[in-house]
Order: structure tokens, then sequence, then C-alpha cells
């Protein structure tokens, strides 16, 4: 990995984007993030609409001088929806969550493997995926578990089909993690039951995360490309 790597971090403005980035410009690396809206070090795009990633891509390409060296992708949605919900409902979360959890991150992941190919450089992918993606989730949520399930099987999938070009892939599967998002899943689920789930006692920090992220992205040889790692306390092991 060259010394002030240029990378695109997706979902940034909170949570474990934003101890991605924070993380990773600790150790000097030039960083650009994303989020919903357009702000300092931020580029803006709605990822459920088809097309925004390679537009988000062309924009990151042009703030980093036209070089990028590492893509992570964080950008995800876990949003509800019931077996019995009406049929519209269903198909809509359905669509809502592949679209922004999976498919804009794999047109990210296409726009990064065309890139590295014509530099001849190789690049870094890191995939941000979900324990979900092994052990399933709850009964209103297994459509962000089969997206999740789909980034853990993309990113091996390039792991093997690209190594030769020096193009390398890891996927990060974390539990619970502090965030909104997950405090409000814990309310509602009630929050002392799960964490009994958790054998560590306590869910993750966006930090603990963030530096598997970095460490993948600058760091970790190359030979651990295809890598799926586990942040969940313990909570489910394989």
């Amino acid at each position: 990995m060259i010394n002030a790597p240029n990378i695109l971090v997706t979902g940034s403005t909170r949570g474990i984007g934003a101890a991605i980035i924070e993380a990773l410009a600790l150790k000097g690396a030039r960083v650009v993030g994303h989020g919903r809206t357009d702000g300092d070090g931020v580029i803006g795009a709605d990822l459920s609409q088809p097309g925004a990633a390679d537009v988000l891509w062309d924009k990151a390409l042009t703030a980093l001088d036209g070089r990028i060296d590492v893509l992570i992708n964080n950008a995800g949605v876990f949003e509800a929806v019931a077996v019995d919900a009406d049929d519209q409902a269903w198909a809509d979360g359905w669509g809502r969550t592949m679209q922004i959890n999976l498919q804009a991150s794999a047109d990210l992941c296409r726009r990064a493997i065309l890139h590295f190919r014509a530099r001849g450089e190789g690049g870094r992918i890191v995939n941000i995926a979900s324990r979900a993606a092994y052990r399933g989730d709850s009964p209103a949520h297994w459509h962000y578990a089969a997206s999740k399930a789909g980034m853990v099987g993309m990113t091996k999938s390039i792991a093997r089909g690209f190594a030769i070009e020096q193009i390398l892939a890891f996927a990060i599967c974390p539990g619970f993690v502090m965030t909104g998002m997950a405090e409000d899943y814990l309310a509602s689920r009630g929050g002392d039951k799960l964490l009994a789930d958790i054998p560590l006692g306590r869910v993750a920090d966006p930090p603990e995360v963030a530096s598997v992220a970095a460490y993948l992205a600058l760091e970790a040889p190359a030979s651990m490309t295809g890598a799926v790692i586990d942040v969940n306390g313990a909570s489910f092991v394989r």
C-alpha cells in the first residue's frame, strides 16, 4: 500500500462510517466521505436511486485527483418490513434495502475494480456487512440479512476473481454497534434480553469496527484477501 492512499468511504456522516474516517485520517490517508447531502469533505448521493453510486464514484474520483486506492462500502439501512405487510410495502421494503445495501455497493465495487485494473496497481475493497449474513435476523429484517449475505458472497467472489491483479477484498461482520440505528433497535426489542445474548456483555463501539476497517484498508497482508472478520462480542462464532 502506498504511503498516502486515497480512500472513498460511503455512509460516513455518523456511527461506524464517521469512526472509519477518523481512524483513516489519523493514519495519514486522504479520505472523501459520503452522505445523503453534500458537506465538508462529504459528497452527497442518495444510494436508494439507481445510478447514484456511479455518480458518487465519478465525483469522488474528481475530488481525489483521479485516483482512488481503497473503497470502503459502509452505507446501509436497517428498516423493518413485516411479513404480513401489504404487497406494495413488502416489495418497496425489499427493493430499497437491496438497492442501498447490496446493489449500490456492487456498483461501486465494479467501478473500483475497473479503476484499479486500468491503473494496473491493484487496490482494496472493504465491505461492512453484518453477523446477520450468517445467523439471520429478526422476522422483520430478513431482507437486511439477505442483503448482507449477498455482500459477503460478493466480497469473496471479488477476492477469488481478481487477486491475481492485486485487487484485494475483505468484509467485516459487526454485531450490534452503538450507533443511533442500533440504539433504537435495542430499545424496541428489549435491550437487556438482547445484551444477554452477547458474551462480552456489551455491544461494540464504532471505533472498534473502524480499527478493523483501517487495518484491512491499509495494512492487512495480501494473503488475507477474501477474509471476513467478525466483530460481535462472540454473539455469533463460526
